[in-house]
């Protein structure tokens, strides 16, 4: 029934020897991994009057939400049960089942659950990863080329160039014409079916592409149009090049389509107070001189980073976790074979700062809702190793 293993044989060293390591001196979490069959047999016991009923005696969930316990590092299950009795962690019924068990219940139920054999991985195929938001936003864009030009920078005068501007600010502009604010019947038919995730794949797709001026002629004078523009800055940043979300960089953008965006706004065409009292300063003239001041500066990529793929943050995830989940530190919780319902709840919960532990809530602040799903779904479908489980000699 027990196993060891070469790691396994590293953590028992360590144990087992006083003054060897920082395992030596890291607390009672770590006499799990020295109990007893009759310590197992002991907290077997305890799991069939305080466990069973929500995680099966054999420590396999079958009710959803639930995680499985069987095979779960052993310091890592008595570590959270210690959370859990002193409310670190929140659960009714998980502080009902142990609140008045002691601690060396809490070391024998750990691990009696660790000595178990994991979850297999679930039947069938694991559900399919989604693509890589930025494929999907070049592929989702390909309608876009027509009228924006490849990679969103614009050859065609009074169409804007799409590079260059923040997610932020481009997917309020889809949402915009897509709601009516903004009047437009080809966009508006052109992004009517695409959801919030899709805009955010297309936003991305163009803020990562190589910034570039429009390929499109200037009908005013750059030079005269500079001195107008010490106005905009403040909003639109020096030069055009823009460094906050949600309000769009001008460096590069055809010149026609700017000049046509300032009459809108001077017209109420375009709702924007600020904008409309800028704008009721310029004629016609001054207008096209600003934009083609404008259109001359240089473009700058946004501060846009390109997101993780799921190879990348399994890569990150297994430097505590484990190759593929299987952790070979006690106090680190394996995720292989994990419901994968259960892993989604436990990463949008660090994430959202309900699950308290500063480490994670920075690791999962980071993954979207689809990295999210992918993660779960890779780990859900890793088949579990035994645990890392060594009784000291002569128990």
């Amino acid at each position: 029934m027990k196993r060891l293993t070469i790691a396994a044989a590293a953590v028992f060293a360590a144990v087992a020897m006083p003054g060897s390591g920082a395992l030596a001196q890291s607390g009672d979490e770590m006499r799990t991994l020295t109990a007893s069959p009759m310590d197992i047999a002991d907290g077997k016991h305890v799991a069939e009057i305080g466990c069973a009923a929500c995680h099966n005696l054999n420590g396999i969930s079958t009710v959803k939400g639930t995680p499985h316990i069987a095979g779960q590092r052993p310091a890592y299950l008595y570590l959270t049960l210690k959370e859990y009795k002193s409310g670190v962690r929140s659960s009714e019924a998980m502080t009902a089942a142990i609140k008045f068990l002691s601690d060396d219940a809490l070391i024998k139920v750990s691990a009696y659950f660790a000595s178990l054999d994991p979850a297999p991985v679930p039947g069938g195929s694991a559900p399919p990863v989604r693509p890589d938001p930025v494929e999907a936003g070049k592929a989702a864009s390909a309608s876009c080329a027509g009228c924006h030009g490849n990679a969103g920078v614009s050859q065609i005068p009074g169409i804007p160039s799409l590079i260059g501007l923040d997610t932020k600010y481009l997917v309020e502009a889809m949402k915009a014409y897509k709601d009516g604010q903004r009047k437009n019947d080809t966009m508006k038919a052109m992004v009517a079916s695409l959801n919030d995730a899709a805009m955010s794949d297309v936003a991305l797709f163009y803020a990562l592409q190589k910034p570039a001026r429009a390929k499109t002629p200037a009908s005013g004078d750059a030079a005269a149009g500079k001195a107008a523009a010490a106005s905009c800055n403040g909003c639109h940043g020096e030069g055009g090049v823009s460094s906050t979300p949600g309000t769009p960089g001008l460096a590069g953008q055809d010149a026609q389509y700017i000049a046509a965006a300032l009459a809108e706004y001077k017209s109420g065409a375009r709702a924007h107070d600020t904008m409309k009292g800028l704008a009721s300063t310029l004629d016609d003239k001054g207008m096209k001189n600003l934009a083609a001041y404008f259109a001359a500066q240089t473009p700058q990529a946004p501060n846009v980073r390109k997101p993780l793929s799921t190879a990348e943050w399994v890569d990150r995830c297994n430097r505590c976790h484990g190759v593929n989940g299987n952790s070979t530190d006690p106090r680190f919780p394996m995720l292989a074979g994990q419901r994968i319902e259960y892993l989604q709840k436990a990463l949008l919960s660090y994430k959202g700062g309900t699950r308290k532990s500063g480490e994670m809530h920075a690791m999962a602040g980071g993954l979207s809702e689809d990295d999210i799903d992918n993660l779960a779904s890779f780990y859900a479908y890793q088949k579990a190793r035994a645990v890392l489980f060594v009784p000291l000699p002569g128990k």
